[in-house]
Parts: structure tokens; C-alpha cells; sequence
């Protein structure tokens, strides 16, 4: 199958495109993919016939449409106003996607869908995921070769003329870490968190089908040009075991799949790409993969960090890393990697929105799980060695021997984050805080980066601190973390309240045009309306479940310890799940403060009951422990 082709690159004419079609008749369809605002993909099948017939319609958006109603743009397209234009987008990578399940009779090879990348437009207006990142990306481009034009001499970037800049690349990056199991088994969570605690899984050498699907993704990887770094196994994960057959059972275990970087727009379709041939191919295995943020609670979540970049192209053709300073030895960054960090930090309440949107997502971010939980950043003790530290928010990546690697890596994005809405909404971010940074020497930014809460600054918030090189999670108690770096939102509802309680933050996102107010309420419309709906539907039902299965265990040799344990398991469980005529239990408030649109309330509630299932799994572990 040498001759079977699976990108179309970018920027490629229409008459290329025509004869690729032509040479390769196993690509029986074209799929055109416009993200919503929870990052769904749209996907259909469109006779490759009619593409090459009505090509031009197609990049217009003439050709296509679809019923807004039924993605994700909650108050733009609506059942009496649902009319969406799909135009495609020939900037980006076409990438093939083959059904290895369906052989075309005629050339004996796989069937091929062109998945072609597209914009969404309802109302004249682009209303989809990908043209906030791309509009946004234009607008902050242009502010920043205006304020290079105006500034030409930057602290830290001597070696760069701002008036012979002709270009701004912003590079980014993201990784696919995932669970896999075998279909239909249960987890054993203590045996995992065990295991997990002891570092028995960290990158050990995988076995059986489990190796033979992560090689295939690799390698499949690989005929895409997605120039694949590593897959090795996460942190968590059993040994599996192996039936009379010969055939592995009980397969569970944590995978992690990293790639090169690309420029932002692209890096987002890239993570498309990859999820879905991560699933098809570990599928065929017959294994089921999770891209939750927490699949299991007490294991290790599912993170997937994503870095950010920004390079200048010269008249000359050259290009330099903005980040990186003249002497590595002498600064951690030059100013406009210092502006860009704050930006990030001073603003991120506005972004975490995006980056944890469902209940799952915040579920991840616990301490203890090396998942971020506030708000701070760690360069390093000096800049002479690099460092990582795994436990803030967003980190500076370094390689004294390569200054176009130095990058930030923001920790708290989950597989399911829309990644485009967070790179627009991060990149402007970083330009708020780099108009300020050109006016200033890289020292004065270092100290400003790591001032200490109650310091006065000149950008940064006066009673906050952004900088630790400390374990976040053991050398700070959980309230000096929320002193010092701000208290994270606890639920959806809280996270989604940021936009308005920050209105000045969120300005800075919105400035561009393209992160504008419609877009914010759909999303949030959108993010409620799951987290609601997941409440009601999901979580609840389950925590009844779990609830009513604490039972009352009878025995010849009860002791007190044990009447005692009852009691209180016993009045827990009345007070989550048991309705009478003067009292409603919390599960019953809780789903009638949803249903009713009392969403404060219900995010208190919210809280409260997995503080309540928490106490009561853990009372009836100890009253069944003592069971003899």
C-alpha cells in the first residue's frame, strides 16, 4: 500500500488537488470538518465525484450545509434559525482517513474520506472554533508587528531589529495521553492506586496487544508526517493477565502518545487526527480507549499539556525565537517571553473557562495527581540549569543548547479541551501582557514574575503571587495555595461565572473581535447546559447507586466500633438519599435547584455531595474492613 496517500498539504491549488483525486480513486469520499464550540468535529460522507465537480462551491461554502441545531453553537444556530455555510479551509493540512475494514473492490486498497478542515458561517458571520483561532491569531499578529515597528529595541532580543520583522509565527504543541482496558471489565481502583503510589507502570515496556496497537498508531502516525516523538506507558496501569489461550485479559493501562509541534492552527486539526486514529486502531485490538480527564477517580488522570511559542521571520528569511533571550546563561527569557507569561497568569481566570469545561475536566484537577490546581508559574532556581517543575500551572521549557525550544507549557488542558478556543484565547493573553513587557528591562520583569503577595507591581496583581519553584502541593497548605496563587473554581458553574466576575480580564480576550461576547455565551450556554444535564442524568443516578449498595451487614460478632460505623453510614445515607414529607435529601435539592436554573445553588450542592460521598465511601471501607 506504498502508493496510498495521506495528506494533501497545505496551500496546495485546486488543480493539484483534482489530479491527487484522479491518481487515487480508493478516496471515495471528502468529509468536512467544522469544530463547534465544545470541539466537536463534524463528519459526513460526500462523493469525492461531487468535491471535484463542485469545487469551487465548496471553498465558497456554497456547496455544504449543515443544521446548526445539532452541534454545539447554543443561541447562535437555533431550531427556527439553523442554517450553517460550511467553507473549507486550504491553509491547513487535508489529512485521508482510511477504513481499513472496507477494501474498494476495484483497486484492492482501503476506502479513503479526505477529511478537508472548514469553517462554520451562520448569519454571514464564522461562528466555529476554528476561525476563533484564526482570527484571533491575525489580530495579535498585527499588534505585535506594530509594537515591534514602534519598539525596535526589546530587552533581552539586542540581537532582533523590530523593523525588519516580516512575520509572526505561533507554534504550538499538544500530547494524547489515554486510557485503554479490555471492553466491559471493571477497574480495580485500589490495586491501581497501589501500584500507581509504588511507580510500578512509569514508562515499562508494554506487552501483548496493548504493544502492538501503540506500535500501530506509531508508525500510522508516521505516514502523516506528524513526525511522532515517543509513545511509551503513563503512569498508571495493572500488569495484565494472560487466559489458557494465550490471549491477554484485564487490560488496563495508562498510554501516552507525543508528536512535533506545528504552527497553532494546525497543531489543533493535528490532535483531531490523532485521537481518532488512536481509537480506530486500539478498537481493532479490541480494546476501548478513554480520553476523559478522570476516567477513574483515585487514578491518575488523562492530561494533555499544551505549549506555546512565537517566532519572528526576518526580511532575510530568518526566524528567532521571541522567547528566548540573548544569553541563556544570564536571563530566563528575553521581555516578550516575561510579557508573555504574566498575560497568562494575570488573565487566566478568563481561560480557565475553556479549559475546564465539564465536570470531568475539574474532577483531574486535584492535588496530589500532579494536575494543576492554581494559578503559577516556576522558571527554574537559576538559568544556568533548566528545571521542570510538574507541579504549578504553566512552565517555562528550556534547552540552553537550542533557543527555538523554549516555549511555555500550560499543564491543565484535558484531552477533550478545545484547543482552539484556548491557543485564541492564551495568545491574547500574552500580547495584554507583552505591550507592557517591551517597556521594561528583563530584570525588572524577573522581579515583577516573582514578586511576593501583598508587593505592589506594575502590571501583576498586588495581593497575589505568580512565581514558586517550590512543590506547590506539599510545601503550601491548601490555604496558603489559595492565598497566595487564588482559589480555583470547584464546578462548572463557578469556572463559567469568571467571565463576569473578571470583566477587565475578559476584555483582553475579547479585544481581537473574535472571542466576542456570542461566542462566550454559546460555549457557556453550551458547557452548562452538559454539566447539567450530566448532574442530573449521570452523576446523581450513580451516587444513588453507590449509596444504596452501603448495607447493613449482620454478624454474631458485632462490636461497638461496628454499631457506631452503621450509624453514621446510615445517617449519610439518609441525608444524600432519602426523601420524607419534612425533608428532602440532598440529592432531590440538588436536582431541583438544576432544574430549576438555580445554578449557584446547585454548584454548592455540587460540592457538598462529593464532599458526602467521599466521607461515606470511606466509612463503609472501614465498617466492612472490620467485618470478620
Amino acid at each position: 500500500m506504498s502508493n496510498i496517500v495521506y495528506k494533501i498539504p497545505a496551500n496546495s491549488s485546486k488543480e493539484e488537488i483534482k489530479n491527487i483525486l484522479a491518481e487515487h480513486p480508493e478516496i471515495k469520499f471528502v468529509s468536512l470538518m467544522g469544530i463547534d464550540m465544545a470541539g466537536n468535529d463534524t463528519d459526513e460522507k460526500i462523493p469525492a465525484r461531487v468535491f471535484i465537480k463542485d469545487m469551487d462551491n465548496f471553498y465558497s461554502g456554497r456547496a455544504v450545509q449543515t443544521d446548526g441545531s445539532s452541534v454545539v453553537l447554543t443561541g447562535i444556530a437555533t431550531l427556527n434559525n439553523a442554517k450553517v455555510d460550511m467553507p473549507i479551509d486550504g491553509s491547513v493540512n487535508w489529512f485521508v482517513d482510511y477504513n481499513d475494514e472496507h477494501i474498494d473492490a476495484e483497486t484492492g486498497l482501503p476506502v479513503g474520506t479526505l477529511r478537508i478542515p472548514a469553517f462554520l458561517i451562520h448569519e454571514g458571520k464564522r461562528v466555529d472554533s476554528r476561525a476563533v483561532l484564526s482570527d484571533t491569531l491575525e489580530y495579535v499578529k498585527k499588534e505585535l508587528l506594530d509594537i515591534f515597528g514602534k519598539t525596535p529595541a526589546i530587552s533581552g532580543l539586542s540581537r532582533l531589529n523590530g523593523r525588519k520583522i516580516t512575520d509572526i509565527n505561533f507554534t504550538s504543541a499538544t500530547e494524547l495521553e489515554f486510557w485503554v482496558k479490555t471492553p466491559l471489565e471493571e477497574a480495580n481502583i485500589k490495586e491501581m492506586s497501589a501500584s500507581q503510589v509504588m511507580q510500578e507502570q512509569y514508562w515499562e515496556r508494554t506487552h501483548g496487544v496493548v504493544r502492538t496497537a501503540l506500535e500501530k498508531c506509531v508508525l500510522e502516525l508516521e505516514k502523516y508526517d506528524l513526525q511522532v516523538e515517543m509513545g511509551h506507558k503513563e503512569v498508571g496501569g495493572l500488569k495484565a493477565q494472560i487466559d489458557e489461550s494465550g490471549r491477554m485479559q484485564h487490560v488496563c493501562e495508562q498510554i501516552e502518545i507525543d508528536w512535533k509541534y506545528a504552527d497553532a492552527m494546525q497543531a489543533a486539526d493535528n490532535e483531531l487526527l490523532v485521537r481518532t486514529l488512536v481509537r480506530e486502531i486500539f478498537r481493532r485490538e479490541g480494546l476501548e480507549v478513554s480520553f476523559k480527564a478522570k476516567p477513574m477517580i483515585g487514578l491518575a488522570g488523562n492530561g494533555e499539556h499544551t505549549h506555546i511559542g512565537m517566532t519572528a521571520v526576518l526580511d532575510d528569511g530568518s526566524a528567532i525565537n521571541l522567547f528566548s533571550p540573548d544569553d541563556s546563561h544570564k536571563d530566563f527569557m528575553s521581555a516578550i517571553g516575561y510579557g508573555a507569561i504574566m498575560g497568562l497568569l494575570k488573565n487566566y481566570e478568563v481561560i480557565n473557562p475553556f479549559v475546564s469545561a465539564t465536570n470531568d475536566s475539574l474532577n483531574r484537577l486535584k492535588p496530589g495527581f500532579e494536575a494543576p490546581v492554581c494559578i503559577v508559574t516556576s522558571l527554574g532556581h537559576t538559568p544556568e540549569i533548566p528545571s521542570r517543575n510538574r507541579t504549578i500551572l504553566a512552565g517555562l521549557i528550556r534547552d540552553l543548547n537550542n533557543p527555538y525550544a523554549t516555549r511555555f507549557e500550560l499543564r491543565a488542558p484535558n484531552p477533550y479541551t478545545n484547543t482552539y478556543l484556548v491557543l485564541a484565547a492564551s495568545y491574547s493573553a500574552v500580547l495584554d501582557g507583552v505591550k507592557i513587557a517591551v517597556h521594561h528591562t528583563t530584570e525588572e520583569l524577573l522581579g515583577e514574575l516573582s514578586k511576593k503577595a501583598g508587593d505592589d507591581g506594575f502590571y501583576l496583581e498586588k495581593n497575589r503571587a505568580y512565581r514558586s519553584e517550590e512543590d506547590v502541593f506539599e510545601d503550601y497548605s491548601d490555604e496558603e495555595r489559595n492565598r497566595l496563587f487564588g482559589t480555583p473554581p470547584a464546578t462548572v458553574w463557578e469556572n463559567m461565572e469568571s467571565f463576569a466576575l473578571f470583566p477587565e480580564k475578559t476584555s483582553v480576550i475579547t479585544a481581537g473581535g473574535a472571542i466576542r461576547e456570542q461566542i462566550i455565551n454559546a460555549f457557556k450556554a453550551g458547557a452548562l447546559l452538559r454539566w447539567k444535564t450530566e448532574l442530573i442524568s449521570r452523576i446523581i443516578p450513580e451516587n444513588r447507586d453507590v449509596t444504596r449498595k452501603a448495607k447493613e451487614i449482620v454478624s454474631s460478632r458485632m462490636t461497638d466500633q461496628d454499631a457506631y460505623n452503621w450509624n453514621k453510614i446510615a445517617e449519610l445515607k439518609d441525608y444524600l438519599a432519602k426523601d420524607s414529607i419534612d425533608r428532602k435529601s440532598l440529592f432531590t435539592l440538588l436536582t431541583s435547584a438544576l432544574e430549576s436554573g438555580d445554578y449557584a445553588a446547585a454548584s454548592g450542592m455540587q460540592v457538598e455531595m462529593y464532599e458526602k460521598m467521599e466521607e461515606l465511601k470511606s466509612l463503609y471501607d472501614s465498617y466492612v474492613k472490620n467485618m470478620i
